[in-house]
């Protein structure tokens, strides 16, 4: 199973700009970060999309170029790309250019995005969500596979036999679809035959279970060849030296954002209580001590089989220094003792 971070560098303005940009500091200290999971053996960085006040990064594949002339082996991909609301010729175009960049590191995680703010921005109109996404990803999909390309849809202009380039430094980008639960976009995923990344950020992981075995049957009903499916769960992770620590520095930022995203989308504001019942075993955070977010990621590797595991680190403006050494637990703890767990259960 592969071991990662993603990250949609929160930005701390708690300085209101005295101590320089805190976009600038926020993108420095990234780099950092991802420097040191390169360093500790992760193998997979990835940076998200975003375009509000509270991110630092609108263009992941700017970040990732930056990344790859920083690092040696960890893979490079989005955390998503939000496709429905870009051009797929230049989203294929940026990352093969970091694929170019990194030595064939780069990959995509397609996703629609869980902010709407993009469409807006760029033009689009939010009653075409679903069908932005199936169309745009149709082509991205196409590009990846041809450098010539002919292609019609109903909401980009035509192309007709026209070579798309610089093309990646491999045959092909990884392309992985991020889902948040709907049915449909597991269903997608599966059809088309492409890794899926499924996002747990809250209940409880098992209510997923179905959500998964629904991608598996779809997947395979499809006539894909079920040892080539690629899986990935996503979920926030916070690791320090004991559980106590772990949660008393990931709860002030973590409960402040979900609160205010709360207030946006009609939640509850977020209390102790409900934090630390999501801590336990049956919740979505994996905030603890490094043998506790084993015994955790373990767990949910019983329930989904997944290929793959990324972990969210900072939910809202996190200290640097407290990040980084989670960053180095995770990489230097916790991805050891689940490697040779797996090993050990993979038949010889």
């Amino acid at each position: 199973m592969e071991l990662g971070i993603y990250s949609f560098a929160e930005v701390d303005g708690s300085t209101n700009g005295q101590n320089g940009n805190p976009a600038a500091r926020r993108i420095r200290d990234l780099m950092e970060e991802i420097a040191l999971a390169d360093q500790t053996g992760l193998d997979v960085f990835a940076v998200g999309e975003h375009h509000r006040p509270e991110y630092a990064v609108s263009s992941p594949a700017v970040i990732l170029g930056a990344a790859a002339e920083r690092t040696k082996s960890i893979r490079l991909s989005s955390a998503v790309t939000v496709l429905s609301s870009d051009d797929p010729v230049r989203v294929f175009q940026d990352f093969a250019s970091v694929d170019l960049l990194s030595a064939g590191r780069a990959e995509i995680m397609a996703g629609r995005g869980s902010f709407i703010e993009s469409f807006p921005l760029f033009g689009y109109d939010l009653e075409d969500y679903d069908e932005l996404f199936a169309e745009k990803l149709d082509l991205l999909l196409q590009l990846n596979e041809q450098e010539v390309v002919s292609w019609r849809g109903r909401h980009r202009p035509a192309i007709d036999q026209l070579g798309v380039y610089p093309r990646p430094f491999g045959k092909k980008l990884p392309v992985w679809v991020a889902v948040g639960g709907t049915p449909n976009s597991v269903i997608r995923a599966g059809k088309l035959g492409l890794p899926m990344a499924l996002a747990i950020i809250g209940g409880n992981p098992a209510q997923f279970v179905p959500h998964v075995q629904l991608y598996r049957d779809v997947f395979t009903k499809a006539g894909h060849d079920i040892n080539s499916l690629q899986l990935g769960i996503n979920s926030h992770v916070f690791i320090a030296d004991s559980s106590q620590e772990a949660r008393d520095q990931f709860y002030p930022s973590y409960a402040a954002t979900m609160s205010r995203l709360g207030r946006e989308r009609g939640w509850s504001p977020m209390n102790r209580q409900q934090f630390e019942a999501s801590t336990q075993k049956q919740g979505a955070l994996l905030v603890g001590s490094p043998r506790e977010v084993i015994d955790k990621i373990l767990y949910e590797h019983e329930l989904f089989k997944n290929t793959r595991f990324l972990a969210q680190m900072t939910v809202g403006a996190m200290p640097h220094g407290q990040v980084m050494h989670s960053v180095e637990l995770f990489g230097d703890q916790v991805a050891p003792v689940i490697r040779k767990a797996l090993a050990e259960k993979t038949p010889r």
